[in-house]
């Protein structure tokens, strides 16, 4: 009997961990399919997609306010399209405003609900672990403080570690990178990573272009790179970079390759995210920023339980890379923490030993791990 699994995945990175479960996954079940909502990756393994990955790709309050109907009628559709089919399990991975709705009301009717990629708890809204308890059969965690807040709550948990980690070397291989982006010059190298969302192209490309030509002012010898994930936040990166064709920079836009753009650069510049957890990974010194709508701000402003953003300092439990956000992000403060990087030998060295014990600990082997996880529930409905 051929095994079907209905999955979410919504935006880049949750295609990826959801690529690697699959293949994890078919190593044990061969012949198993999977359907749903996913991304390009996910479809090279013969995922069905029903909807693309990017339609859950919103960005803040106010943007998931503006698609809440047309997300609304998606996540309808898709409910009662799993419940006719009655998969063997339900596998949400991240997206939790979309997928724990879904979750609560697919394990209500006995179909297995299991969450990949813990939703931000410990940051913010810690209030939902009573929601989450009901929604979920089982939650697998990328990072290892997250299980305890679950078990407290009786909610069945597992700790997987980071996929990143798994595929990342401990020691990346700087002069190889640089040989493949022919990077020959002396001067310092700068990696800016704006976002893989519009949103965060419309609200970051102004300032990091401003950023760039203070520091050029500083460093003429210097090489920018900038990796862009999307044909549309090129366009946009390209708007900006018309708004300012008065300065001439040596800015080199790369479609794709942000891995090996960080893997080069002597210092990153990098919106919050997942981006800053791979900069971490690969052993970059780095300056995190971000900025959102005003009153999205606020809101998170108010919920907020740590005081940091960026994952390297939530996962450090520290301060151990700086975060300039919303105004703060001016281009003159962001100049200035990239180049106190490039001025502090020692300060960068404790910063890689620092990355070095955060890698090991993520390193699980994850898709492997989650797989062994789900199966259990798999098997007894097979």
């Amino acid at each position: 009997m051929t095994v079907r699994i209905a999955m979410v995945a919504g935006e880049a990175s949750s295609d990826l961990l959801a690529s690697h479960l699959i293949q994890a996954l078919r190593r044990h079940l061969p012949d198993a399919e999977f359907y749903g909502i996913g991304g390009p990756k996910m479809q090279a393994l013969g995922f069905q997609a029903l909807w693309q990955a990017e339609k859950l790709a919103v960005h803040g309050y106010v943007d998931a306010l503006r698609h809440y109907r047309e997300l609304s009628g998606i996540r309808r559709q898709l409910k009662a399209r799993i419940l006719a089919d009655r998969p063997a399990a339900f596998i949400g991975v991240d997206a939790p405003d979309f997928s724990l709705w879904l979750e609560r009301r697919l394990k209500d009717k006995g179909i297995p609900a299991i969450h990949f990629v813990s939703p931000s708890i410990w940051a913010w809204r810690r209030g939902r672990l009573k929601g989450i308890a009901r929604a979920v059969s089982h939650m697998l965690c990328l990072f290892p403080f997250e299980p305890e807040l679950y078990r407290t709550a009786g909610v069945p948990v597992s700790y997987v570690g980071h996929p990143f980690a798994d595929v990342l070397p401990l020691a990346p291989d700087r002069a190889g990178a640089r040989e493949l982006l022919q990077l020959s010059g002396t001067g310092p190298v700068f990696a800016l990573l704006p976002g893989s969302r519009q949103s965060e192209l419309r609200n970051l490309a102004d300032t990091y272009i401003a950023t760039a030509a203070i520091l050029h002012e500083r460093h003429p010898d210097a090489t920018f790179l900038v990796p862009l994930a999307t044909r549309e936040t090129r366009l946009l990166w390209d708007a900006a970079m018309a708004r300012h064709a008065h300065l001439t920079l040596p800015l080199r836009t790369l479609f794709g390759h942000a891995v090996e753009a960080m893997t080069a650069a002597d210092v990153v510049l990098v919106a919050s995210g997942t981006a800053t957890l791979e900069a971490a990974l690969l052993k970059r010194p780095m300056v995190i920023t971000y900025r959102i709508g005003k009153w999205s701000w606020r809101l998170m402003k108010r919920l907020a339980y740590l005081p940091w953003v960026g994952l390297p300092n939530v996962l450090a439990g520290r301060e151990v890379v700086p975060e300039l956000l919303q105004d703060a992000a001016t281009p003159q403060a962001l100049a200035d923490a990239l180049d106190a990087w490039l001025q502090d030998a020692g300060r960068r060295g404790e910063l890689l030993e620092t990355f070095t014990d955060m890698h090991r600990q993520l390193r699980q082997d994850t898709a492997s791990r989650a797989a062994e996880a789900i199966l259990p529930y798999l098997r007894g409905r097979v």
